[in-house]
């Protein structure tokens, strides 16, 4: 059943999306700076990086705090 989520800043965005998004606005090299892991450093790639963070939670966790922080507006990104 699918349920409507008005308040997650996140609904509706792919992983593949976020980090896309995050790469055209910061680049690789400021990326892997902004969230310190080696797929964003070293050879980055988005299909290396999806496999990374779809098993890695707290990195996931980071990149979807850093999308938030950077393209949501008030109020979600109020308490990062």
């Amino acid at each position: 059943m699918h349920q409507e989520q008005p308040k997650n800043p996140l609904h509706g965005v792919k992983l593949e999306q976020m980090v896309t998004r995050l790469v055209e606005h910061f680049g690789w090299a400021e990326l892997g700076q902004q969230i310190n892991i080696n797929c964003f450093k070293k050879d980055p790639s988005v299909k290396s990086s999806l496999k990374f963070l779809r098993r890695t939670p707290w990195a996931r966790e980071q990149v979807e705090q850093l999308y938030i922080k950077t393209f949501c507006t008030w109020p979600y990104n109020a308490g990062i």
